[in-house]
């Protein structure tokens, strides 16, 4: 199997090339972009992946489609969004298969495209694109010409939420609050006076606190397991640390239900994801449990006081929240196991 990484030089980027560089069934990485780096060897870039998988001869090249056809099975594109749109379309055209990284196919509805971002110029592909989300659409994902890897809050929330969703056991004209915090990674690797180093070490903020991008994505994959319209009051904030999510759910439910029925329900939905590890009663999650991980860890609790059920989701961004989840698909549309390359324990500390 060929590879071909479209924005090589992103956070996301190098963490797919680690990962694949471990993957048992040896997938061959022959072409990088970088309009940046173009020109210059991976290895001169990041000297981390020296002697990893025979990246050594690996060159920057610009993005060029002429220079794309036929030499690669599979791309995946790991630029910021508003790249894929036009890449897209002729790389499928070509017979090529695509993993999107960006937001740019996880919308399905392209009115809601246009509102949260631009009139999207290629809309017949919105309805194609599956969602890559493995615990959900598996299925789906193994037949796909192109797959729309998840955002990262949307996957650390939509995973901690689906058992309940599915189940109808979430109380009608209620919001679903979420507070999130994620690493400065999120931000990406351009330098940034706001994600420097003096303005977030000691120190910790919510931003976008009204109108976050990622908000019709957590709606739209909520009403497709609910079967109804959500509303979500979702606030991200950024942490002091490098990598990880920790998602907290506010949710009102239905009805009644003990803390060991509702741990019962979240085990019997993902009692065959390799990739989702419900924890104990009343175990408090730290993102360093799934630091450098495929994992998903959810933690449960019911607030009597409250009346309100409680869900702790932790993530990796750059791993959950991007490329290994984007490696789990490209596992899925190839054939292979779902966990090849991924059953590696949380980098600890």
């Amino acid at each position: 199997m060929k590879i071909g990484l479209i924005g090589a030089t992103g956070y996301t980027g190098v963490e797919l090339l680690r990962i694949l560089a471990r993957h048992p069934r040896q997938p061959e990485v022959t072409v990088i972009t970088s309009r940046e780096e173009q020109g210059r060897p991976l290895t001169a870039v990041f000297p981390a992946l020296l002697t990893l998988a025979n990246y050594d001869h690996l060159i920057y090249e610009a993005p060029e489609l002429t220079n794309l056809f036929g030499r690669a099975d599979i791309f995946f594109l790991a630029a910021p969004h508003g790249v894929a749109l036009t890449l897209v379309p002729p790389l499928l055209a070509q017979g090529l298969r695509v993993i999107d990284l960006s937001a740019d196919f996880r919308l399905k509805d392209p009115t809601v495209f246009a509102e949260w971002y631009q009139p999207h110029p290629a809309p017949e592909l919105l309805s194609e694109a599956v969602y890559g989300l493995p615990e959900l659409y598996a299925d789906q994902i193994k037949g796909a010409r192109l797959t729309a890897n998840p955002g990262c809050y949307p996957t650390c929330v939509i995973l901690g939420l689906a058992p309940l969703l599915k189940a109808g056991l979430v109380a009608k004209d209620s919001p679903i609050i979420i507070d999130a915090a994620s690493g400065v990674t999120g931000a990406g690797r351009g330098a940034l006076s706001a994600t420097s180093f003096c303005e977030v070490q000691d120190s910790f903020k919510a931003y976008k606190v009204v109108g976050h991008r990622h908000t019709p994505e957590i709606e739209q994959e909520l009403f497709a397991l609910g079967g109804r319209p959500f509303k979500v009051a979702f606030t991200p904030h950024l942490a002091p640390m490098n990598r990880g999510i920790l998602s907290t759910i506010y949710v009102q439910p239905e009805l009644y239900l003990t803390s060991n029925k509702l741990r019962d329900i979240y085990l019997d939905f993902y009692r065959i994801a390799p990739f989702v590890r419900v924890r104990p009663l009343g175990f408090e999650l730290q993102t360093s449990e799934v630091r450098g991980s495929n994992f998903c860890d959810l933690s449960l609790f019911f607030d009597f006081r409250s009346g309100l059920i409680k869900i702790i989701s932790a993530i990796d961004n750059l791993s959950r929240g991007a490329s290994s989840q984007a490696v789990a698909n490209f596992n899925l549309m190839s054939g292979y196991p779902e966990t090849d390359g991924l059953l590696l324990p949380p980098l600890k500390p």
